[in-house]
């Protein structure tokens, strides 16, 4: 391998759009793997805190240029940056991590498939996005999925309320996940890789209260050897790179056919849960999974050009 060979390589996978989305897909269906793994070994709210200390450091190194850059526009939206970094990173990852104490990967996976729908539903509600007949029937299509994977294939629990803890945290989890993808709307015109700069400082700032109410419960594990490597990997692939490889296709692509690329998180997530973890995959986690990917393409089928 000759000097030049790492660069051709890196021109090679930073001007390949379809790699990068399944790269970083892969990424964010590794982080269900990782959440499960983390029992035991390091307590969600360390994690949390802990994984937006280290995309705070890699940010500093690699990204400080841009985020100076933008800083006069940046600046001026503070308060808003720092309320989507609360909801759409701290949130959702403190209820991610803590879901995955008491649910399995593959529910974990399938439930976060949804968030595309959740997505639809808040635009309506928030800005009145026209939705279409078939776009209503994809969102019915895919919400019998999660109920499906919510009450374990047994649609009886759902009117006991006999549902698991862990995925209803999941779903409230995407539920945040989505409202910050929606308040995306109003985002401000800097780059993408400075705007995540800032909702990583302030995903940082908002998990401190959390790990002290953590500490303060007596719940605080911090990290054995196998939660060390759980939060480098963490940090590292479905923290930063990905987001880095996500805004690259994005540039190469667009935003509307990337954005398709996220139906392959449950599948990842199935995928990795079996093979990793040793998971069962059930009867009705093939239903739900069918049903969550078919409402999906029906609501992206149904959208007005």
């Amino acid at each position: 391998m000759n000097a030049s060979t790492p660069g051709i390589l890196m021109r090679g996978l930073f001007g390949n759009a379809y790699l990068l989305l399944v790269l970083t897909t892969l990424s964010w269906g590794g982080n269900t793997i990782a959440g499960r793994l983390a029992v035991g070994e390091i307590s969600p709210m360390v994690l949390t805190a802990f994984r937006w200390v280290g995309v705070v450091a890699l940010i500093a190194l690699f990204a400080r240029r841009q985020v100076i850059q933008d800083w006069p526009v940046l600046r001026r939206h503070l308060p808003f940056l720092a309320v989507l970094g609360a909801f759409g990173f701290t949130g959702f990852n403190a209820l991610f991590y803590i879901a995955a104490q008491s649910t399995v990967a593959i529910n974990l996976g399938i439930i976060q498939g949804a968030i595309p729908v959740f997505v639809l539903v808040g635009a309506y509600l928030v800005y009145r996005t026209p939705v279409t007949a078939v776009q209503v029937v994809g969102v019915l299509v895919t919400m019998i999925g999660v109920a499906l994977v919510a009450s374990h294939g047994d649609l009886d629990q759902l009117w006991s309320l006999a549902i698991a803890d862990g995925d209803l945290l999941m779903i409230g989890a995407c539920a945040l996940y989505a409202g910050y993808t929606v308040a995306l709307r109003r985002r401000p015109p800097v780059s993408g890789i400075a705007m995540f700069s800032v909702l990583a400082v302030a995903a940082l700032v908002t998990s401190l209260p959390l790990l002290a109410l953590e500490a303060a419960a007596g719940a605080m594990v911090l990290p054995t050897a196998t939660g060390w490597g759980v939060l480098l990997f963490v940090v590292v692939f479905p923290s930063f790179l990905s987001q880095i490889f996500f805004l690259r296709a994005v540039d190469l692509v667009g935003p509307g056919r990337a954005g398709l690329f996220v139906n392959l998180v449950p599948i990842f997530a199935a995928t990795l849960g079996v093979v990793i973890l040793g998971e069962r995959f059930q009867t009705f986690h093939a239903l739900a999974l069918g049903f969550v990917l078919g409402g999906i393409w029906l609501a992206e089928r149904g959208r007005k050009t």
